[in-house]
């Protein structure tokens, strides 16, 4: 199967289930989304300050069969349209994969499609391809055709993942195959994981991104100081210089200098009052929780925020000039923060390089993302083994 004529409708079925969102999608030819559903489990997860996989995998088995069934008849197609499924594969949960894998495997073998297995990291890549392919005013006339110049440096930040990848096209682009040189990430906690445990840690709900994203701009985000270490790789041998990743992050520091603001400047007290009053709203709005953070709180979510995107954006930006990218594209669910988006594309404007991000909804896990990934998969060949199985720790590029 080498070119997009031998595909028949170029219809995938995509399902995505790595954490705590049961999601399918069927997107045509990897660039026009017909349908994508997502059923959340944020209401679940919440009252936790986190994500209980045993909960998560419960879920997803209540809700694959609805949301794979509603997205198929958003979509107006039956399993008989598809020219293959697809599923996410790893990085993830080891029980939540297992729900959409198992899932996945079943509906392939019983209508004889081929599976397609995807990389969760390679799908938030793709879904700011996905979203340029459809920008794009090339598009209709090819389908795989990449409106972002490349090679392009991928920033995937999220919850569990803090990545950058040099990202390039094989051959032509009907050629399909995509490489990924993974050129930077986090020793330690991801840039989503910092958001959500300050927020946990100053009695704000779950997930923290968006709280902090609500109530930086009210502050003042110079008022605290915060600074970032120097992360050196480690050495393999004596006197071997570090391979790469040389670009590398690290985010306990800084939620750890905020434990240290909070103890100095006794804010317990205040903290524990804005929980208590907080858990007694059911689905609480940024107008209730705004009243309830004193000025000092105020000023040190908008300086927590400024510091840890000022270290994204500086590192995103040296790592592109170093490696000569043309472009830069930015996905995963920190990818949905304003002052990330603001100030990445100033300074993108600023160097004369082409920024993008995905939609809000492509920002989060999605599966969506996952069938524009499957795409180029298809068109190579490259199926799934039989006896494809979850792996948790599944890495991308090398």
């Amino acid at each position: 199967m080498t070119d997009e004529t031998s595909t028949g409708s170029g219809l995938i079925l995509a399902i995505e289930s790595s954490c705590d969102e049961t999601a399918a999608a069927v997107v045509e030819r990897g660039s026009h989304t017909l349908s994508s559903v997502v059923a959340s489990q944020i209401a679940i997860h919440s009252r936790y300050g986190g994500v209980v996989p045993e909960l998560a995998s419960r879920e997803h088995l209540r809700n694959i069969v609805p949301v794979v069934r509603a997205a198929l008849d958003r979509a107006g197609c039956t399993l008989s349209n598809l020219d293959a499924i697809a599923v996410t594969s790893g990085p993830g949960l080891a029980g939540a994969l297992l729900v959409g894998i198992s899932y996945a495997k079943a509906l392939a073998y019983a209508t004889g499609k081929p599976l397609l297995a995807v990389n969760h990291i390679e799908g938030h890549i793709h879904a700011v391809l996905l979203e340029q392919r459809q920008l794009s005013a090339t598009a209709a006339a090819d389908s795989i055709s990449q409106p972002m110049p490349l090679p392009a440096l991928a920033l995937v930040v999220s919850g569990g993942h803090t990545h950058l990848y040099l990202t390039r096209q094989q051959g032509s682009p009907r050629d399909g195959g995509w490489t990924y040189q993974n050129v930077g990430r986090t020793v330690d906690d991801a840039a989503g994981e910092a958001f959500d445990k300050v927020a946990k840690l100053l009695g704000l709900g779950y997930p923290g991104g968006p709280w902090i994203d609500g109530l930086a701009p009210h502050g003042n985000s110079k008022a605290v100081a915060f600074a970032f270490a120097q992360v050196k790789a480690k050495l393999h041998r004596p006197g071997q210089r570090a391979a790469m990743p040389r670009f590398l992050f690290s985010f306990s520091g800084i939620k750890t200098a905020v434990l240290r603001y909070v103890e100095v400047h006794d804010l317990q007290s205040s903290i524990r009052a804005r929980h208590g009053a907080l858990a007694e709203i059911t689905s609480p709005l940024l107008s209730d929780v705004l009243p309830l953070c004193d000025a000092q709180t105020l000023d040190l979510i908008a300086s927590f925020q400024r510091a840890v995107v000022g270290d994204l954006k500086r590192k995103t930006f040296l790592a592109a000039e170093v490696l000569g990218a043309h472009s830069i594209l930015v996905s995963g669910g920190v990818a949905a923060n304003q002052e990330l988006r603001t100030r990445f594309t100033a300074e993108a404007a600023k160097r004369g390089m082409p920024v993008a991000f995905p939609s809000l909804a492509l920002s989060t896990d999605n599966a969506a993302m996952i069938a524009a990934a499957a795409w180029p998969k298809l068109l190579a060949g490259d199926f799934a083994p039989a006896n494809l199985s979850a792996d948790p720790s599944l890495a991308l590029g090398r």
